[in-house]
């Protein structure tokens, strides 16, 4: 076969990337479930934006001024199938990817997203295992969903929830929306069997500080793990400042003082969460009473150990979350020419990218200029998922 070249935009940079001889049988990278980046990290991890529409409103995330009644959203074509992004997920999954999380946007927005539980539920690890399939989800749909998402495959769910009070919630997710809902749903998905589950909270300081305690009373002893997560900068479009930002080691002394904790050592490897177990009279960890999770990317990067990859619901993979723009996979689905194993060329541009990648924004943030990326602005958590 001759050699044929197809450069994947790498738009972050504003430039062409190295080109990818990903049609050149003798360049092409064959998966083997160990491959690893410049800095020798695993690729583990796939998150899957599966809508770029959320019907919540966060500050944060999608402000009501950016995100309005004219904002451009993708058209519907321009979306992967949902056999397209399984094809893809086939392909991480040779190089060794073992967990899928769906995101968005909203992902219960996405019409019949259980068929696509379902597909990507067939697909087994390179040892032959079944992958580890989990959604975040801002709840609102969960209390009608949960049976369903359980029946197609889904394993557990993570629910974003930044407090308990009602007015500070309606506000945080500026459509009015309860918190009793939300509730119902959390509810809902422990009694479908989908756990265990994870609520996350991002605190935002100056906004929902004084909802910490709130929450760790309330989820304590529950079997569901509250995860607290710093307000991050990500995109352009949330008016990011570093006085907002609670650090996480201040979140754990304030939840301490009142419900001893003890750090734990992390589940697996690469995880986002620094875990902290809810002590008993003994000090040690008492199970039954549970734990909760901080997660530190402004204060504490943990870019080290990253085996996370991201698609965008377009159908481009992002190699950082605090990335501009990402490498075009659609293309190959859909532009490959006849005869061309559109697989195997997918495969092998997923490795020659993941491979290159050095990405570590979030150790380097302090001595980064502001408009890192070429100039271009970061991506958005709405389009690419946290």
């Amino acid at each position: 076969m001759a050699e044929r070249v197809i450069p994947l935009v790498d738009e972050r940079h504003g430039t062409f990337a190295t080109p990818l001889a990903v049609f050149n049988p003798a360049l092409q990278i064959r998966p083997n479930g160990l491959l690893s980046d410049t800095l020798g990290r695993p690729l583990n991890d796939l998150r899957i934006s599966v809508t770029d529409r959320c019907n919540f409103r966060c500050s944060y995330c999608m402000p009501k001024e950016i995100f309005d009644k004219d904002y451009p959203y993708l058209p519907h074509n321009a979306l992967l199938s949902f056999e397209e992004i399984t094809r893809v997920a086939k392909a991480f999954v040779a190089h060794g990817v073992r967990k899928i999380r769906l995101t968005g946007g909203e992902p219960l927005l996405r019409k019949n997203i259980e068929l696509l539980i379902e597909q990507l539920a067939m697909l087994r690890t390179v040892d032959g295992e079944p992958l580890d399939i989990t959604l975040t989800t801002n709840g609102s749909l969960l209390k009608r969903k949960a049976k369903a998402l359980k029946a197609a495959g889904l394993q557990r769910v993570t629910v974003s929830l930044d407090g308990l009070d009602d007015a500070v919630f309606r506000r945080m997710n500026d459509v009015d929306f309860p918190v009793a809902d939300v509730l119902e749903g959390i509810a809902a998905a422990r009694d479908a069997g989908l756990g265990p589950i994870k609520v996350n909270m991002v605190v935002k300081n100056g906004t929902n500080e004084h909802e910490i305690l709130p929450m760790a009373r309330h989820f304590r002893g529950t079997g569901v793990v509250l995860r607290f997560i710093e307000y991050m900068d990500v995109g352009a479009t949330n008016g990011w400042r570093m006085d907002e930002v609670l650090p996480s080691a201040d979140v754990v002394r304030l939840i301490g003082q009142e419900m001893p904790l003890v750090q734990l050592d992390p589940t697996v490897a690469g995880e986002t969460a620094e875990r902290w177990g809810y002590a008993g009279a003994n000090g040690q960890h008492d199970p039954g009473k549970g734990e909760i999770g901080v997660i530190s990317s402004v204060t504490q990067a943990f870019c080290g150990d990253c085996n996370r990859a991201r698609l965008s619901t377009e159908g481009k993979l992002y190699l950082c979350l605090f990335a501009s723009q990402g490498y075009d996979l659609r293309s190959l689905l859909r532009g490959v020419p006849s005869g061309q194993d559109t697989d195997q060329l997918l495969s092998s541009a997923i490795g020659h990218i993941w491979r290159g990648r050095g990405d570590r924004y979030s150790e380097l943030r302090a001595s980064l200029p502001a408009d890192v990326g070429g100039g271009g602005r970061r991506v958005e958590m709405s389009y690419i998922g946290g």
